[in-house]
C-alpha cells in the first residue's frame, strides 16, 4: 500500500470523493450493507489517502444517520409550529425545533458550517486541511486494539509474499 496524503490536488480529491460517494450510493439502493471500497481507496484500491478516508468517513456517517429508521409519530411533523411561523419567518427558535435540535441534526466530523467571514477569519481551512488535523491527531491518540505478535507476524509475511509477487512494497 502506498500512502497519498497530501500528494493529489484539490481537483483529483473533488473527483475522487465524487467517485466514491456516487458508488457507495449505487451500492446502497442495490441494498448492500458492506462496501468494502467505501472510505478512503484511491487508484482503484492501490493507494489510501488518509484525508480521503477522513472525509469519506463523513459522508458514511451522514448515510448512516439518513437511513436510521426513526418512529413516525404525528407530533413529530410538528404541526404547531407550523401554525406559530409567520410568513417569511424561521424555524430555529421554535419550541418544536429546539426540543429535537441536538437529537435530530447530523454533527459534522469534518463538515464546517460557518459561513464566509466566519471561516476566512478562523484560517481558511478546507476540508483536506481538517481531514489531515483529524487523521494526525487519531495516530497521536494511538488508541490501537491489543494485536497477538502471532497474528502480526502473519500479516507481515503475507505482506512479504504479496510484494515479492510484484506488489508495490509498502511506504513506511
Amino acid at each position: 500500500w502506498r500512502c497519498a496524503s497530501g500528494s493529489a490536488s484539490n481537483v483529483n480529491d473533488a473527483q475522487a470523493a465524487n467517485e466514491t460517494q456516487f458508488g457507495a450510493w449505487g451500492c446502497l439502493l442495490a441494498g448492500a450493507t458492506v462496501i468494502i471500497h467505501a472510505a478512503g481507496w484511491l487508484e482503484g484500491g492501490l493507494t489510501v489517502g488518509y484525508e480521503k478516508l477522513i472525509n469519506d468517513m463523513e459522508f458514511i456517517q451522514m448515510i448512516t444517520n439518513l437511513c436510521q429508521n426513526y418512529p413516525e409519530k404525528i407530533e413529530d411533523i410538528g404541526m404547531e409550529a407550523i401554525e406559530s411561523v409567520p410568513p417569511g419567518g424561521h424555524f430555529f427558535d421554535s419550541p418544536h425545533t429546539m426540543s429535537r435540535y441536538k437529537e435530530e441534526f447530523y454533527t459534522h466530523l469534518v463538515g464546517d458550517l460557518s459561513n464566509y467571514g466566519t471561516w476566512k477569519e478562523n484560517g481558511a481551512l478546507d476540508s483536506d486541511a481538517r481531514a489531515t488535523k483529524i487523521w494526525k491527531s487519531i495516530l497521536k491518540e494511538n488508541n490501537r486494539p491489543f494485536q497477538s505478535q502471532c497474528k502480526v507476524e502473519e500479516l507481515q509475511e503475507f505482506i512479504r509474499r504479496r510484494t515479492a509477487a510484484g506488489g508495490a512494497p509498502p511506504i513506511s
